[in-house]
């Protein structure tokens, strides 16, 4: 071989690798698009709930016998506010995703939809809850306004993230992935 055919082989075989790699790289599995559109709403299963208000108010509880519970006081805002750290990077994740077909399309519009729901009630009502946990408010207002989250959003919320997971149950078994729905 001359050295013009190995060049050329060689650019040839790292043009396709690179070809090859780029075609790979625009679209993913049917395994990872389920994981970052459906599996990743776990983080927002009790969204607009007495459990995450009552999550949120035990990240300010110190006990006296326990010197290392001693509070800061900002620990339910730094809470919140790594969620909403990490719902925004699910977010962009989601956005970034090329979807190949309809039911993908779908997924993801209505997983966009359910994030961008959701992240501006983390930044607002629940930071303004957090605040008041770390403030060591009132029982009662501490309750009035998880409720207030609570009636004002669970309904919604419950409607859209059942119909992306039974979307998500459709697209898992048509890709035979492999979830534990908790049943």
């Amino acid at each position: 071989m001359t050295t013009l055919q190995t060049s050329f082989s060689k650019n040839t075989f790292y043009f396709l690798l690179a070809g090859l790699l780029f075609l790979s790289s625009c679209s993913e599995s049917p395994e990872k698009f389920f994981d970052i559109t459906i599996l990743n709403t776990n983080v927002l299963n009790d969204f607009a709930s007495p459990t995450f208000a009552s999550h949120i108010n035990d990240e300010t509880k110190e006990f006296p016998d326990i010197p290392s519970s001693k509070k800061n006081g900002n620990e339910a805002v730094t809470s919140i506010n790594n969620k909403v750290l990490y719902l925004e990077q699910s977010l962009e994740k989601i956005k970034k995703l090329s979807p190949t077909g309809d039911d993908e399309k779908a997924i993801k519009d209505q997983a966009i939809q359910l994030y961008e729901m959701v992240i501006p009630v983390y930044k607002n009502e629940y930071t303004k809850y957090a605040q008041l946990c770390d403030a060591k408010g009132s029982d009662d207002d501490k309750k009035a306004a998880a409720l207030q989250i609570e009636e004002k959003y669970a309904p919604a919320f419950e409607k859209r993230y059942t119909e992306l997971l039974e979307k998500g149950k459709a697209y898992a078994a048509k890709h035979n992935i492999q979830v534990n729905w908790g049943q």
